[in-house]
């Protein structure tokens, strides 16, 4: 390990004094990575740790990381590839969509946020276009300490759950949509001009920077309640 607190691979410098400075280890973004790398920075966040998380893995991917991690698990939806540890889930984040298309990072989000050590409520598929499966679930949504909103087309659903509630909404516009939503492009700028007082906006289909803002929040509610 270097003096520097960071781990030269050549190809890669692992941050190993990440998890000191902000309660959670490097996290590795699996896309676009040669074969080679990702499962050389795998073993040796393994060996670190004792558990990993990827976030946009592939299927190719994960057959070559079970190679050398056999306990290793893949979801096709979120595309989350970890090998994990048991863990007591705290607080309470929900997470909600406004339809089943953006359902794969609602749980790129779900699983960081479960992986990172909260208690996760799914709330799928209660966007404006039929308004009442969202008031049915209004209460259940006040409870949570932070809201993850997702949504593609207008992006509206954000807006209305902050208007609802009290709790913090971390808005995450999704690449669902036709022409003009230009992949996400039109939610996310409904999303940022929000009129709804507490709505923090993250970046187009980003379930997992959006889960680790709402892990931070979820976190310091669960020490101010104790």
């Amino acid at each position: 390990m270097s003096s520097k607190s960071y781990d030269d691979m050549e190809f890669a410098k692992l941050d190993t004094d990440r998890e000191l400075r902000q309660n959670v280890a490097e996290v590795v973004f699996c896309e676009g990575k040669e074969d080679e790398h990702l499962v050389k920075i795998f073993r040796r966040l393994y060996e670190q740790n004792g558990q990993v998380l990827g976030t946009r893995a592939s299927a190719h991917q994960y057959d070559l990381v079970k190679e050398i991690i056999p306990e290793v698990e893949y979801d096709e939806t979120s595309r989350i590839l970890k090998v994990e540890k048991e863990k007591e889930l705290i607080g309470n984040i929900a997470i909600v969509t406004a339809g089943t298309a953006d359902i794969k990072v609602a749980e790129e989000a779900a699983q960081t946020a479960e992986f990172l050590g909260a208690k996760v409520n799914r709330i799928f598929d209660v966007g404006v276009s039929g308004i009442h499966r969202l008031l049915d679930k209004e209460d259940e949504i006040r409870e949570a300490n932070v809201v993850i909103a997702i949504a593609g087309m207008e992006g509206a659903l954000a807006s209305v759950i902050a208007g609802l509630v009290k709790n913090p909404v971390i808005a995450v516009p999704t690449s669902v949509g036709y022409g003009a939503s230009f992949e996400g492009l039109s939610a996310l700028l409904t999303m940022i001009n929000s009129c709804a007082n507490g709505v923090t906006v993250v970046n187009i289909d980003n379930g997992y920077g959006a889960a680790y803002s709402a892990v931070q929040i979820n976190r310091l509610a669960v020490k101010g309640a104790d």
